[in-house]
């Protein structure tokens, strides 16, 4: 082969090659325009105030616009999947992945599948959750609380966001083991909640730490929460353990987006918002809502789902709430 020839396969080659090199080029360029983040929960909620902080930090990160959108309904699964079902798997919608998504297919039919019509990118936080009744309320304590359902069966009422939700099969698993009946009120989201207990409308709200506002100001009394530990600024509240219910829920809270994301945006995604936890400003946030960091990364996040899907299963059946047929 004389050398004029093998010039010109050097030269035909890298003709061949521009193209590909081009759109690994456009690939690597993501995002190029603004992101929507669909929230699961009203705005102004502790899920909320979080993702908008991080998403604050992410748009500084991107060079991109990242704009929260709530999409409430459906135990916080009506956003994720609208996402799943309406979005292309460009990067440009991604959502919150609350645990309730994991569980809604064995309370109800649904038209969704966890297991295959999301990608999942990774787990951010974890919530604290309690119950609260009235400051007036003539409920003094958790105990004063059994004693008063075991008194009234099927009486006392309680909110929550909703069937399925981890406040909803919390209750559900405290009322089995401690024998006692109690009266879901399902409502949108915790503002609606709130204001249903200072109404006089429910006699006690399960829900994530929004009650903090109302237990400060003494306009409401925080019996319980549910972490592994007490948190820092509730130490003098038993957690649920402690009072003899053998149960933890902290409700493990991810980001995700329809199936099929490419890999390459999945990880930009990650390594964004898996910053924004060690961002302080974000981590004031998370602190003063009383939710903690719980990063886990693409691969152990998919591990967890996996098995979230298989124990939700067994919870569901076994405190009856699994549909039939």
């Amino acid at each position: 082969m004389t050398p004029a020839s093998t010039h010109r396969r050097r030269l035909i080659a890298c003709s061949l090659l521009l193209p590909i090199s081009s759109a690994i080029r456009a690939q690597g360029a993501y995002p190029e325009r603004p992101i929507r983040l669909v929230v699961q929960v009203p705005a102004g909620t502790a899920g909320d105030t979080m993702m908008r902080a991080m998403a604050e930090f992410a748009s500084r990160q991107f060079g991109q616009p990242v704009a929260v959108e709530n999409r409430v309904g459906a135990s916080g699964t009506l956003g994720p999947v609208s996402v799943a079902k309406t979005s292309a798997p460009d990067g440009y919608t991604l959502t919150v992945i609350p645990v309730s998504l994991f569980r809604l297919p064995y309370m109800q039919n649904v038209n969704f599948n966890p297991s295959t019509d999301f990608t999942y990118i990774a787990n951010l936080s974890a919530y604290t959750f309690g119950i609260v009744v009235r400051a007036d309320s003539p409920i003094q304590s958790f105990q004063q609380l059994l004693d008063a359902a075991r008194q009234k069966p099927g009486i006392l009422t309680y909110a929550t966001p909703g069937p399925g939700s981890t406040q909803h099969l919390t209750m559900e698993q405290i009322s089995a083991h401690a024998g006692i009946r109690l009266n879901h009120i399902p409502h949108k989201g915790s503002p609606d909640m709130l204001v249903a207990l200072l109404g006089g409308h429910v006699d006690m709200v399960a829900d994530a730490s929004a009650w903090t506002p109302m237990v400060e100001s003494g306009k409401a009394r925080l019996l319980c929460t549910w972490s592994a530990e007490r948190p820092k600024k509730w130490k003098d509240v038993p957690t649920l353990s402690e009072l003899g219910i053998p149960v933890i829920a902290d409700s493990p809270t991810g980001i995700g987006g329809p199936r099929g994301m490419d890999p390459a945006v999945v990880a930009r995604v990650r390594e964004v918002f898996a910053a924004a936890l060690k961002d302080p400003k974000v981590l004031e946030v998370l602190d003063n809502l009383q939710m903690a960091p719980r990063y886990m990364d693409t691969e152990t996040y998919n591990r967890f789902v996996n098995e979230e899907i298989t124990r939700s299963k067994a919870l569901i059946e076994r405190v009856g709430l699994a549909k039939r047929g």
